[in-house]
């Protein structure tokens, strides 16, 4: 499935009834989420099991899926956010899995983790547990932080390393009360990790 595909298909998931401004919950945009799984896709990383964690309404799960994934897995605490994404995945016709589980618990093995971890805005170092999981049940990870972290991360993670990284905007649309305009765009960093064991296989 082309990229520009993706993302039309990936617009009609439904997002938060009741976002939780505490979780961060903003959906990941469609063509963001489409971007960054097209490009794991390019790079042979959506083809084994993949775990999404904090996946929401299930719009990075769902699209890797879509893409081929032999195995998806989503996890979030908000089991309200699950009820939708398990909604979502009956519609769209792909099998995914859906944990209600803190990002803390989650324990098997995953090729490939996807994830748009809360930035830190609300509760400072909220990504970290998302990082810390990630490293320890990936081989592979993509993840998407504000414009700036990539030096904080580089050393987070050590050692596991950042192979490839670039620069994207996300328009987050007006969600809650101290919101001023209808469409906020930030800047973003996505990031491929490898963890060490792996950096042989996987560059």
């Amino acid at each position: 499935m082309k990229q520009r595909k993706l993302e039309i298909v990936l617009e009609k998931v439904k997002g938060f009834e009741n976002p939780d401004i505490t979780l961060e919950q903003y959906p990941t945009p469609a063509l963001l989420a489409a971007e960054m799984l097209h490009f794991a896709f390019m790079k042979g990383d959506l083809e084994g099991t993949v775990y999404d964690l904090g996946c929401g309404t299930g719009m990075l799960a769902i699209g890797a899926a879509m893409l081929g994934a032999e195995k998806v897995v989503g996890f979030d605490s908000d089991s309200g956010a699950l009820d939708i994404a398990r909604e979502n995945a009956e519609i769209f016709g792909v099998d995914v899995e859906f944990e209600c589980k803190d990002i803390r618990q989650v324990r098997g093995h995953a090729d490939t983790v996807v994830m748009n971890p809360p930035f830190g805005a609300q509760v400072k170092g909220s990504d970290r547990p998302f990082l810390k999981t990630a490293m320890r049940v990936a081989d592979v990870t993509y993840s998407i932080h504000n414009s700036g972290s990539l030096a904080f991360v580089k050393k987070f993670i050590q050692p596991a390393i950042i192979t490839e990284w670039y620069n994207t905007g996300f328009p987050i649309k007006r969600t809650f009360k101290f919101h001023k305009k209808d469409v906020e765009r930030i800047e973003i960093e996505i990031y491929r990790i490898i963890t060490d064991n792996c950096q042989s296989d996987k560059n």
